[in-house]
């Protein structure tokens, strides 16, 4: 097959934030593909063509970008953040799996971004330096018994945790729902950092002990990141938001 696809993070929404690789991939391309406000995104180019589509048809969508490079074209599948987190580079590997067998002959190719959690981080500090995991919140395509179990063992083993996908009007409740197994088994001043939008203009921050963080603070485009006992706080001069860190070390100071 003369055909390509490539799966491309576009990063959280700084366009400063793209990979070289990823320019160049998003170039090249005769078909971009992706979730409407993701393609959006992408500045146009004479003779590209564009197959934006809703946010519930992932597999459709794969379907689509394998489809369109078996008949030869150099088609971008474009994600937000990282293609390879809660994104559409499972997807495409879940269509390949299950499609057309003449598809694993494609040049496939993942390009890496820069995913939420990271960009958040780095916003307030190293909340991330020490052990960490991410989890998403949706229940679409997973029971929440399944996530609650999760996040109760990400909790209890002391990780800092990302929770991505945390609250929609669909899903109003789980977010809180989070909090409360957390305050089971952290303390009251942990840590919480709501990161909305980061890298774009709308981008607000905040950092919340547990005992004050509400579940209406944080949207679909909101990560959350939840600090383990050892997370700490590095106040600022002046009133501004303290600097957010996890050690390297775990207990005392070695």
């Amino acid at each position: 097959m003369t055909g390509h696809l490539i799966i491309i993070g576009l990063g959280p929404g700084d366009p400063r934030w793209l990979t070289p690789a990823a320019s160049e991939a998003l170039a090249s391309a005769t078909d971009l593909v992706g979730y409407g406000p993701y393609v959006d995104r992408v500045p146009e180019r004479p003779g590209q063509r564009r197959h934006a589509s809703d946010n519930r048809v992932e597999l459709d969508r794969a379907g689509l970008a394998l489809g369109l490079a078996a008949e030869g074209g150099r088609v971008a599948v474009v994600s937000g953040g990282d293609p390879g987190v809660f994104a559409m580079a499972a997807a495409v590997f879940e269509a390949l799996e299950s499609g057309d067998p003449a598809w694993r002959s494609l040049d496939i190719r993942v390009e890496p971004g820069i995913t939420a959690m990271l960009a958040a981080a780095a916003r307030v500090g190293a909340p991330l330096g020490g052990d960490f995991c991410a989890m998403s919140l949706s229940d679409n395509l997973k029971p929440w018994d399944i996530v609650e179990a999760r996040l109760r063992a990400a909790v209890a083993a002391d990780f800092v945790v990302a929770l991505y996908n945390p609250i929609s009007s669909a899903r109003p409740w789980q977010l809180g729902a989070a909090f409360k197994i957390v305050a089971e088994m952290r303390s009251p001043d942990t840590p919480i950092i709501l990161a909305r939008a980061v890298g774009r203009p709308d981008e607000r921050i905040r950092i919340l002990p547990l005992a004050e963080v509400e579940a209406s603070l944080a949207d679909m485009s909101t990560v959350v990141i939840i600090g383990a006992s050892t997370t700490r706080l590095i106040e600022k001069p002046e009133g501004d938001a303290p600097w957010v860190y996890t050690p390297r070390f775990y207990g005392e100071r070695p």
